[in-house]
């Protein structure tokens, strides 16, 4: 009987075999013959359809994959390996039982996050068999984690639902401002996309106003807040034009960009809305809303602001063209005049006239271009003035020359203010001295006070014996009373 090996199999060459006794050992041995895989196996003298290995496989992986559609398995993952091809293979399994599975290269480039063993997964896949070994497997075509699958399929539903609404319709994508004066900005004050708008717009057009509506962009009741502030920009009208924005994270973390009532929201307001939410592959319900979708917080605010150096480039190259075109049209006016005096007679006084009102209106042109260039050079030179007068090192010397200034009147201030004191406090020296009992000391008195530290006033409250204490301007005596004088 031919035997197959399933491993040769695999790689398109049967091996058909027979066994034989071994002289050296008594025991049987397999002989084996490489055989043409493009000849059919010899037929079998009993009349039986004997199938081969690879015939077997093949047949099988055909009846199973045309038996299931593409299905979602969950299952937790194990037995990892990621050769250099690029192709990922693992097992997915649950309590009682595991499947292998592959993900080939063209899959896995569309992975949102990192494989690790024993986590939670849910795969898109497609039922198969693996020839060279017979495996049952899975073909892989979408991985995701678990959880993942219910908020996608809510989004999907939701997007369907909008887009029939006519929610997203281009015909309600309203233009972006060429130069807007200000620009809003709704977003979390302390995230990193903030920190990316405002460097952008300082770089590439310092001269518009940013209005920042501060607001969470992730978790239990950003969407709410979102909405708050969406709503608060459209009522106070102060920006040309709103930016919506946060950095990456997962589906969880810009879910709150999904809420339908953010979706409205953007389009009730009157201000133009322009997304800048996540990273390049992120896609939300307000990017569909808004009237414009960056991929990224800084390409928004590169969307929505004008380049300052492009601006200028272009000034120039509108005053070049304008130079130009007034040269070429004085010289046809030239070409123009010179044609006429050639035919018109010299002898002709009305056509002389004509000639040198020509030559006025020439003068004049040529006076009215000139003053024209004045006056373009002029804004030329304004705008150039404005531009540098927002200029931050003209502005910190404007603020040093301010300092100098406020640092010197504070210092005569100082000193105007310590020059009253002292003369306050000299005359408040010369008031006191004028009442201070040590004054009264100077002029002979003194100061009698008893055993008690009382001072006595009246002689006629003491005691023969009595101990009292004499104070002078210059130190004091102790004595005792003798007798008593009223």
């Amino acid at each position: 009987m031919p035997i197959y090996d399933a491993g040769t199999a695999a790689a398109g060459v049967p091996v058909a075999g027979y066994y034989r006794d071994c002289p050296q050992s008594g025991k049987s041995r397999m002989s084996t013959v490489v055989h043409d895989p493009r000849q059919p196996p010899e037929p079998d003298p009993a009349g039986r359809d004997i199938y081969s290995v690879t015939r077997l496989n093949r047949e099988a992986k055909a009846v199973l994959e045309g038996s299931f559609p593409l299905l979602w398995v969950q299952g937790e993952l194990s037995n990892l390996s990621r050769p250099a091809s690029g192709h990922i293979y693992f097992s997915l399994k649950d309590e009682h039982s595991q499947v292998r599975c592959a993900m080939f290269r063209g899959r896995n480039r569309l992975l949102r996050f990192t494989l690790e063993t024993g986590a939670l997964v849910i795969a898109r896949a497609q039922v198969s068999l693996y020839e060279g070994r017979g495996d049952f497997q899975l073909i892989v075509e979408q991985l995701e984690p678990a959880g993942i699958g219910a908020l996608q399929r809510a989004f999907e539903e939701l997007k369907k639902r909008l887009h029939s609404e006519g929610l997203f319709d281009e015909a309600l994508k309203r233009p972006l401002p060429a130069y807007p004066r200000r620009i809003g900005v709704v977003t979390s004050p302390s995230g990193a996309a903030l920190h990316d708008i405002l460097t952008v717009l300082g770089r590439r057009y310092p001269r518009a106003g940013v209005i920042i509506y501060p607001t969470p962009v992730q978790g239990a009741g950003a969407a709410e807040s979102i909405v708050d502030a969406i709503a608060a920009a459209g009522r106070r009208r102060e920006c040309d034009v709103l930016m919506l924005a946060r950095g990456g994270g997962s589906l969880e973390d810009l879910w709150p960009f999904n809420d339908e009532r953010v979706a409205r929201a953007i389009r009730a307001c009157p201000i133009p809305v322009v997304t800048g939410v996540g990273h390049e592959i992120d896609f939300t319900i307000a990017d569909f809303a808004a009237d414009r979708r960056a991929p990224t917080p800084s390409a928004a605010a590169e969307l929505v602001s004008p380049d300052q150096s492009e601006l200028r480039q272009r000034v120039t190259t509108l005053d070049a063209k304008l130079r130009r075109a007034m040269v070429q049209l004085l010289q046809h006016l030239a070409r123009v005049l010179d044609h006429l005096r050639k035919r018109v007679p010299d002898a002709s006084r009305p056509l002389q006239y004509l000639a040198q009102r020509v030559d006025d209106l020439a003068a004049r042109l040529a006076h009215s271009v000139r003053a024209q260039f004045a006056g373009r050079r002029s804004q030329v030179q304004h705008a150039g003035a404005a531009l540098y007068q927002l200029d931050p090192r003209y502005q910190l010397r404007e603020q040093i020359d301010l300092c100098r200034f406020l640092h010197a009147q504070l210092v005569q201030h100082m000193r105007h203010l310590l020059e009253l004191a002292r003369e306050r406090l000299a005359g408040s020296r010369l008031a006191l001295n004028a009442i201070s009992p040590l004054a009264t000391l100077e002029r002979g008195y003194a100061i009698v006070t008893d055993e008690q530290k009382r001072v006595v006033v009246d002689a006629g409250k003491l005691r023969a014996g009595t101990l009292i204490e004499t104070r002078f301007a210059r130190g004091q005596a102790e004595a005792r009373v003798l007798r008593i004088k009223k």
